[in-house]
């Protein structure tokens, strides 16, 4: 028969689990709704570039994969995958389905064909524009799931707001911006989530999903390296410190063989993964991530961890068989073997890679190592912007507030430490070094500083808040505040003199040995640290306000970045006059246009690289070279006829059946970034590779400059190993006058103002009157910034008159001669 005291309890604690349920429920809706604005935000928040200008591909790279959309939609998969394209990389070539990422073209393509099976008449250009705004929301809800699983709902909330409006990715998820980040970062983060949900759960259902979430990573971007090093280093840190279990097994040895096995299938990708091998000390730092590395810069990292989980694993099966004196003979057995094995697989390794000019790393790989590597010898990588380290106003600039609470964070994560947690500390602390090397690997570290700061601010609310609710007149006295909030590490000061009664009452006598044991389990200074955690009101209203003021002037920061920083395309130009009025410099699209309707559908444009994408896109003409930069041979000879004078460059490029030269000039508008800024970068390519082209004749000598200003005298001091000033005024040399980059920017630049004033590098230039003899200029745009020229015929020689002529100039000269070395004759 139950008793009266069971009797009244039960009704009780039925009413206070479904009170819990309906509480729990009521949340899930919430936080449901949050979600839902949260992508809203993220989508919105990217649309400033569609309100300010107009729908247009953004940047240089994006054209390159519009146009491979295009075709996809156009001629079907198959078509896509057997494609060559003979636009690129005149006179060579480029099999776009072997050589591209196919997951942006692939995910956009899709999209197009659903929208307009349901009859929504959208262009592909459309959805090209708004992928990445889309794919920003996905992202936002992934990184929520990815910090439930490490700290909990309100942490998961809390960072997937700050990633919905981190500038840093925002930078690269613009509307029109179609890049392959624009899906990647959805992708790697997502990826990161499976994972440790894996890891905490043990399915092998979630297990499966992570190796297909990282073959989409693979097939959208090169930075899957990220991901195939960074879990490999995870796992050995949890086996190195004794965190093995089951978990990690299921977590880690399904993606190794599906994720490689996957991998394989992508075209790009290949059997790079298992045939190639780039370095074997892995264990020390990370190849990352490039648009150009391969599975194998992680292959050993792959493979060594996969072996010592699968050893440490049978090593936890043989000690539960065996007993503890035989398991210590087969340990000693089994390591004295091991070492030998292991010392003669490193000796003919280090043989074999010590036989590489680069000891096995790849030129982009060694720069993420050493960041003066690629400016010594591989100045192809070091002339990209975004491979330049970043500098320290970037971090604010991209990050903002986070840098601080990213800190607070890491200290959050080691309270408790856990296998999730130390996995977003690994994260972090990689992606912030790789960050520091190059500027492009802030898109990486985002996600991580989100995360971080998310569980930061996450953990000081919960702090705060409870502190304040335990110190509010009636409320302070009442024992139930600490269940109603979920919490089981804040306890009200008042309650704890009450559990120490009801633990010290006294129990049957069977259980009596039990809830001693639990009483005794509770140590006292546990209990000191809870109550820390209770701040005075005070303090905790004033820090309550200080991270609203916080959180407040982060977004003001992100709307501004996203309005003015990262909207406006760099196909079209703006510029505020002193009145407040808008100048808009559509240049680019007026050159491109021109050469559209003015050359014929077989001409061949040369220009450098940057412009190579778009010239194939929106001018439909074949190019030299592009933004892929697959063969520096071939970069080279177009910097090499750059640097050239007129007639040495007008053989170089008739050589190559080119018929026009575009450059892009600045000086007129104030323009920076133009073809005489990058001139340098041009030199040093076409330079390593043809050795008569050298930087120094380039370059005014420190001792031949008639005048030493106080800048040139600090950049003298600044840098003593540069061989000169890089000039283009009067004290310029010879050589940089007479090359063809300059004829062909500053041609007739003298009728702009008179003077022929440079408004980028402010100073007058200094050869202002000049002819072209091999080269006639056909188009220039409404602002100078973009130049067109047409290669001059060659002339047709009369035999006789020309044979005359060389006879009479030769005897002539003969006679010059003769009378030079005699002159008393």
């Amino acid at each position: 028969m139950a008793s009266p005291e069971s009797a009244v309890n039960g009704p009780t604690m039925t009413a206070g689990a479904a009170s819990k349920s309906l509480r729990n429920a009521f949340g899930g809706v919430i936080a449901f709704i949050i979600l839902v604005l949260i992508g809203v935000l993220a989508f919105s928040i990217r649309l400033f570039s569609v309100i300010k200008y107009e729908s247009v591909i953004h940047e240089f790279d994006p054209y390159f994969n519009y146009r491979v959309t295009q075709f996809l939609s156009k001629n079907g998969i198959y078509d896509f995958w057997n494609w060559f394209d003979d636009r690129t990389w005149y006179p060579l070539g480029r099999v776009i389905g072997g050589t591209v990422y196919p997951g942006l073209t692939l995910t956009a393509g899709t999209i197009w064909k659903v929208v307009n099976s349901l009859n929504i008449p959208l262009s592909v250009e459309t959805v090209c524009v708004f992928t990445a705004p889309i794919f920003s929301a996905f992202a936002s809800w992934a990184a929520y799931l990815l910090t439930k699983e490490v700290k909990g709902p309100g942490a998961g909330l809390t960072a997937a707001a700050l990633l919905a409006m981190v500038p840093s990715y925002i930078s690269r998820s613009v509307a029109g911006s179609y890049d392959n980040e624009a899906v990647a970062i959805f992708a790697l983060v997502f990826t990161f989530y499976l994972y440790i949900k894996t890891l905490n759960t043990g399915s092998l259902f979630y297990a499966t999903l992570n190796a297909l979430a990282y073959f989409y990573m693979v097939c959208s971007w090169g930075g899957y390296t990220f991901i195939i090093n960074l879990i490999p280093m995870h796992v050995l840190l949890c086996i190195v410190t004794g965190r093995y279990s089951s978990r990690l097994y299921i977590a880690y040895a399904p993606l190794v063989v599906l994720g490689t096995l996957l991998a394989s299938l992508v075209p790009v990708v290949g059997f790079n993964a298992v045939l190639t091998s780039e370095h074997f000390a892995s264990f020390l730092f990370l190849i990352l991530v490039d648009r150009q590395c391969h599975l194998s810069s992680s292959y050993y990292l792959l493979v060594q961890v996969f072996i010592i989980i699968h050893v440490v694993a049978l090593a936890y099966y043989i000690k539960g068989i065996l007993s503890p004196k035989m398991f210590k003979v087969a340990v000693t057995l089994v390591v004295s073997v091991g070492l030998a094995v292991c010392c003669a697989v490193i000796a003919i390794l280090i043989a074999v890679v010590a036989s590489s000019p680069t000891k096995g790393w790849s030129g982009r790989s060694l720069t993420l190592l050493d960041p003066t590597y690629a400016s010594k010898y591989i100045p192809i990588i070091a002339s990209v912007s975004e491979h330049q380290p970043p500098t320290w106003p970037s971090y604010f600039m991209d990050i903002n507030v986070l840098a601080f609470l990213v800190p607070a964070g890491i200290i959050a994560c080691f309270m408790p430490l856990t296998d999730s947690s130390s996995f977003v500390i690994l994260y972090i602390v990689t992606s912030v070094y790789f960050s520091g090397v190059m500027v492009r690997l802030m898109l990486v570290l985002a996600p991580a500083a989100c995360i971080l700061s998310g569980i930061a601010l996450s953990e000081a609310f919960n702090v705060l808040t409870r502190s304040i609710k335990f110190q509010l007149p009636g409320i302070a006295g009442n024992p139930s505040i600490a269940e109603e909030n979920g919490s089981s590490t804040v306890v009200a000061p008042n309650d704890i003199p009450k559990t120490e009664e009801a633990a010290k009452e006294k129990p049957a006598k069977k259980n009596r040995k039990k809830e001693k044991e639990n009483v005794e389990k509770k140590p006292t200074p546990s209990k000191t640290e809870k109550r820390l955690l209770v701040l005075p009101l005070e303090a905790s209203v004033i820090a309550v306000l200080l991270l609203v003021l916080l959180g407040a002037f982060y977004v003001v920061h992100c709307v501004w970045a996203a309005a003015e920083a990262y909207s406006a395309p760099s196909i079209v130009l703006t510029s505020h006059s002193n009145d407040g009025g808008l100048h808009v410099f559509d240049d680019f699209r007026e050159a491109y246009s021109w050469l559209s309707h003015n050359t014929d559908v077989d001409d061949k444009v040369a220009s450098w690289w940057d412009y190579g994408y778009q010239t194939t896109a929106m001018a439909n003409r074949t190019v030299l070279v592009d933004n892929n930069t697959w063969n520096n041979t071939h970069i080279a000879t177009v910097g090499t006829a750059m640097s050239s004078p007129e007639k040495q460059a007008w053989e170089i490029f008739h050589s190559l059946d080119v018929k026009y030269v575009l450059v892009v000039f600045g000086g007129v508008v104030g323009y920076p970034s133009d073809d005489i800024n990058k001139f340098l970068w041009m030199v040093r390519i076409g330079g390593g590779v043809f050795p008569h082209i050298k930087e120094p004749d380039y370059l005014v000598s420190f001792s031949n400059l008639r005048m030493l200003t106080s800048q040139t005298y600090l950049f003298a001091c600044l840098y003593p190993k540069r061989d000169g000033q890089y000039r283009i005024d009067a004290q310029a040399t010879p050589t940089m006058l007479n090359c063809l980059m300059y004829k062909l920017s500053y041609f007739r630049f003298v009728e702009t103002d008179g003077k022929g004033f440079d408004r980028v590098r402010r100073t007058e230039i200094g050869k202002k009157h000049f002819k072209l003899t091999h080269f006639e200029e056909v188009f220039t745009t409404h602002h100078w910034m973009v130049r067109i020229y047409k290669l001059k015929p060659q002339r047709n020689r009369i035999r006789g008159k020309t044979k005359k002529s060389k006879s009479s100039r030769s005897v002539s000269s003969k006679r010059d001669v003769r009378g030079k070395r005699n002159p008393w004759h």
